[in-house]
């Protein structure tokens, strides 16, 4: 068992930076996109203002999932980071898809943006993405995790744009634009698919990781007095913090001080995968289960 309260306000801090960032940042691409007539920039503006609206929900949900539980959430509010998470891949995917479908009619009819304009917007985006991304990158949680994709994606994006600038001024090849705006987005939307769908997986409540269950099964039976184990369970509240039930049926009756040996016992055992939250159900031979 280990608490989470830190790193639950260094994360809020984080993804707090990353709005600031991105909602300013957006401001000035819209601008740049209408000064250089660039529908790339001007497309990228848009999916900028999707990914601030995306990092903002996630921020107040952060801070909202720090509430201590009630009689209400009994295991707390660490769940809503998790809906900040799944909600941010939705955006993330469907703008992924928005600037494919934008780039795909340009490849067939290339339009040659003012490149000294987008060179200069690159640059900073380059810069203010990057630095948000690195601020993000220190994260443990889920959220932060597929944040992070939304700002990788966004560095992709405009170091992209950058090299385009950079040729344009040399040679006049516009179609570049949209075939590096189409592979970086594919690439992006490969990973971000993935968390994505663990973000599903979590809240349909499987296993958060593969051959846990049966991890710890393989400590517990090599308990002596532990005959059989069932009813094992384990579920992540937001991708960070893990639960784990199981009933433990015993091969013998036993005394307070020899159960409160096996419980110390068992506790020690599951220390070692840090698990928030556990409990634990002994039961004696010949005891009916009330969960069968």
């Amino acid at each position: 068992m280990h608490d989470h309260s830190h790193n639950s306000d260094q994360s809020s801090q984080r993804i707090g930076w990353a709005f600031v960032l991105n909602v300013g940042f957006t401001i000035i691409e819209f601008v740049g996109g209408l000064l250089t007539n660039s529908t790339a920039i001007m497309a990228d503006a848009v999916h900028d203002l999707g990914d601030s609206l995306s990092i903002g929900t996630a921020w107040v949900l952060s801070l909202l999932s720090k509430k201590k539980a009630d009689s209400s959430f009994t295991y707390g509010y660490k769940r809503l980071s998790l809906i900040g998470a799944l909600i941010n891949g939705i955006v993330l995917v469907a703008g992924s898809i928005w600037v494919i479908l934008q780039a795909i009619p340009r490849l067939v009819n290339p339009v040659m943006p003012a490149a000294e304009g987008m060179l200069a917007l690159a640059v900073l985006g380059v810069a203010v993405n990057g630095f948000a991304a690195y601020k993000l990158s220190a994260g443990t949680t889920l959220n932060e995790k597929i944040l992070n994709w939304h700002l990788l994606e966004d560095v992709f994006g405009w170091a992209a744009v950058l090299i385009v600038s950079i040729l344009l001024l040399v040679v006049e090849v516009p179609i570049l634009d949209p075939l590096l705006a189409v592979g970086f987005t594919l690439f992006i939307l490969f990973n971000v698919t993935r968390n994505t769908w663990y973000s599903v997986r979590l809240f349909v409540q499987a296993v958060p990781e593969p051959g846990l269950i049966e991890k710890v099964r393989k400590e517990l039976s090599r308990i002596p007095q532990v005959a059989s184990i069932h009813h094992e369970h384990a579920w992540s509240l937001d991708g960070e913090s893990t639960v784990y039930t199981a009933h433990l049926e015993v091969n013998s009756p036993m005394s307070s001080e020899e159960q409160l040996g096996l419980k110390n016992k068992v506790a020690e055992i599951l220390q070692e995968f840090e698990f928030s939250h556990t409990t634990i159900e002994l039961e004696f031979p010949q005891e009916d289960c009330r969960d069968d």
